[in-house]
């Protein structure tokens, strides 16, 4: 089975964070699901440098990537999927309204305790992150 590393961006803006819903897929399990932008890493890159490029490349802002969150390892029906998520903010102010969604099918900004971001369609390996998220609610 093919494992497949990549970061993925918790991106925090005051009380929320940033979801993004994936596009169109022929996998019906990530086919349209909601995530934490990210993606590969590319051979030389350290964790931070791979999660700047991807989230400069989805959304066409700049982040500061900050604390790490517990890394998942959740195993797909077709690949093994390993994920290392961090915080992260806004390395300039205005940059909640200059994201531009190059590969998403949507975005929302919400509160981790809110009700609509727990009921959201999250893909299986983004699960563990949003349960990190709402244990770390005060």
């Amino acid at each position: 089975m093919k494992t497949i590393e990549v970061v993925a961006a918790v991106i925090q803006d005051g009380s929320e964070v940033l979801c993004t819903q994936r596009g169109a897929n022929k996998l019906p399990y990530i086919h349209l699901k909601w995530e934490f932008p990210g993606g590969k890493i590319e051979e030389g890159e350290d964790h931070a440098t791979a999660l700047a490029r991807e989230i400069r490349e989805e959304l066409k802002v700049e982040v500061q990537v900050l604390e790490r969150l517990e890394k998942v390892d959740h195993v797909y029906p077709d690949f093994r999927l390993i994920m290392h998520p961090y915080r992260c903010a806004f390395a300039e102010p205005g940059g909640r309204e200059r994201l531009t969604l190059t590969e998403h099918h949507a975005a929302a900004w919400m509160k981790p305790a809110s009700t609509e971001f727990q009921e959201l369609d999250w893909a299986a390996a983004d699960v563990p992150i949003v349960q990190q998220l709402l244990a770390s609610q005060p």
